[in-house]
């Protein structure tokens, strides 16, 4: 059996996490998706934005929705609201042990951001890291665009 990981926010989830889930899921026998809520950006943004596809709620309908047309997917929420570094940021390597809870055997390790290997190499040093459209060529997108655009039918294009 083959195991991956796939983790995020999903500030909103859009087209360039579906590729990401659609690769994992095509490259492993089986996957698990993770959405981490409660974070200090999370909050921040959602209090600044004040928009419905940004909810805690919301997300996760959708990232059930998702992953529930693949039969080797399953979906876990990670609550990491008091996880933090001294200077207040997010605190990764105090998240490890909460995503090892719902997956504590990894091949491979997926995401879209090569910054993320230092990090995945410590946290799951048996998983080789997988970077899925690091340039964004299939869906040139990520989520800090999609929530500075004004227009509804413009964030919708992109938006699972």
């Amino acid at each position: 059996m083959i195991y991956g990981f796939f983790g995020g926010k999903f500030l909103p989830l859009h087209r360039g996490h579906l590729y990401c889930i659609d690769t994992a899921s095509r490259q492993c026998d089986y996957v698990t998706v993770i959405m981490f809520t409660g974070g200090d950006d999370e909050l921040r943004i959602c209090r600044e934005q004040d928009d419905e596809i940004l909810g805690v709620d919301f997300r996760i309908k959708q990232l059930e929705r998702v992953c529930s047309l693949y039969d080797n997917v399953e979906f876990h929420v990670v609550d990491v609201t008091n996880l933090k570094l001294p200077d207040g940021t997010e605190d990764w390597d105090a998240e490890t042990p909460l995503v090892r809870r719902y997956v504590p055997k990894m091949d491979y390790v997926y995401s879209s951001e090569p910054s993320y290997g230092e990090y995945f190499a410590r946290a799951y040093p048996e998983a080789e890291h997988v970077i899925v459209d690091a340039q964004r060529v299939h869906y040139p997108i990520s989520g800090t665009l999609i929530r500075a655009m004004k227009e509804i039918k413009e964030r919708k294009k992109w938006m699972v």
